[in-house]
């Protein structure tokens, strides 16, 4: 009987080395006491059954030996190299503050004044101006009856005149001119000159100019105006447009108003935000006029002198009719010696003269006087 061969299976494969635990970092050795004693890979013998050398597992610490280091020492703890915090010195926070400043000052460009007189003027301002004037004839506009000029008390001597306009104008700040108009008559009824005001308790005198936007501040700019004229004026306003500045909730709009109102005086442009809105739509100034101050200064460039006392009442009057009192200002356009150029005026103001004229039944005018020549 022939013997079978016995057929062997072939050893297993190797099991994988066993992990060791995870080095702790060294801000956490203390929980151990120390280095953590199972960190390295266990090496297995070379005379395993499979042979193979697991050496190269084996855990290499790649720096200084952290067990040497005394605990005890503060200067040379692990933890305090880690974690100490970097406190610059003063003197190099000083130096970096100024070096700030410098940056900054470098990059923001310096804005240049512009010289009156120094701008081309737009190629139309005259005929445009003229024709302003025209439609303003009637003096019809609210600025006009309620207005700062308009509103004065001018029998009760010039301090009181000259103290009045610029309460007037340091209430109209937004604020329509009808609503001043009615503040400045009660107020007037109360007394107004500047000994009555300083006088005049904080409240009261809220309660006398309810109905103007920002009432509070206005309340408080006007009390601290009335002392610091009766000390530094004896009662009277300040002479000077730049003065005038220095008054609490005054700018230069208003200044350069009351300096003209007040005292005859024109040493700059009042633009507000019709004027402002206006020039920019005709484009008598270009696209860095953003806001009214730099408005004013564009129109100094090139207005001459003599209209900078009247420009304000003509224009706000014009821009109050064109978005307040439509259907008489479209009327006194159609009715003008030069029909045609008026329309397109209040077309370039923002004004729909075919809407407006529809609404009031005024259509047919209008055609008529688009249809004629100028």
């Amino acid at each position: 009987m022939t013997k079978r061969k016995m057929i062997t299976s072939p050893d297993p494969p190797p099991p994988p080395p066993p992990m060791g635990r995870r080095r702790r970092s060294p801000r956490f050795q203390h929980l151990d006491g120390g280095v953590d004693q199972h960190v390295s890979v266990t090496k297995r013998s070379s005379s395993s059954r499979s042979g193979m050398d697991f050496s190269m597992y084996a855990y290499k610490p790649d720096h200084e030996d952290i067990t040497s280091l005394s605990a005890e020492d503060p200067k040379k703890t692990l933890l305090e190299k880690v974690d100490a915090p970097k406190t610059p010195s003063p003197q190099k926070e000083e130096e970096k503050k100024k070096k700030e400043v410098v940056k900054r000052k470098k990059s923001t460009p310096r804005r240049t004044r512009i010289v009156p007189g120094s701008l081309k003027p737009p190629a139309d301002w005259m005929d445009v101006y003229s024709l302003v004037e025209e439609l303003r004839a009637d003096r019809s506009a609210p600025v006009d009856s309620d207005g700062a000029a308009a509103v004065i008390e001018r029998d009760r001597g010039m301090k009181v005149f000259r103290f009045q306009v610029l309460i007037a104008l340091m209430l109209s700040s937004q604020t329509k001119d009808a609503v001043v108009g009615d503040a400045m008559r009660k107020l007037q009824k109360h007394g107004l000159d500047v000994e009555n005001i300083r006088a005049t308790s904080d409240k009261e005198l809220n309660d006398l100019i309810y109905s103007v936007g920002f009432r509070n501040n206005k309340t408080k700019f006007i009390k601290q105006s009335a002392e610091i004229m009766l000390s530094d004026y004896n009662g009277d306003i300040p002479p000077t447009a730049e003065k005038l500045m220095e008054l609490p909730g005054v700018g230069p709009k208003m200044a350069y108003i009351v300096e003209h109102i007040a005292w005859g005086n024109v040493s700059g442009i009042g633009v507000d935000v019709h004027m402002h809105r206006m020039f920019n739509q005709l484009k008598w100034v270009d696209s860095t006029a953003s806001t009214p101050e730099k408005t004013r200064e564009q129109l100094e460039g090139w207005l001459p002198k003599e209209k900078w006392g009247e420009i304000n009442t003509l224009w706000v009057g014009l821009g109050q009719e064109v978005q307040q009192q439509k259907e008489k200002v479209l009327l006194k356009a159609i009715k003008s010696s030069r029909p045609k150029d008026a329309i397109k005026l209040l077309k370039r103001l923002g004004m729909n003269c075919k809407s407006v004229a529809k609404k009031y039944g005024l259509e047919s005018l209008l055609e008529d006087a688009m249809s004629k020549e100028n």
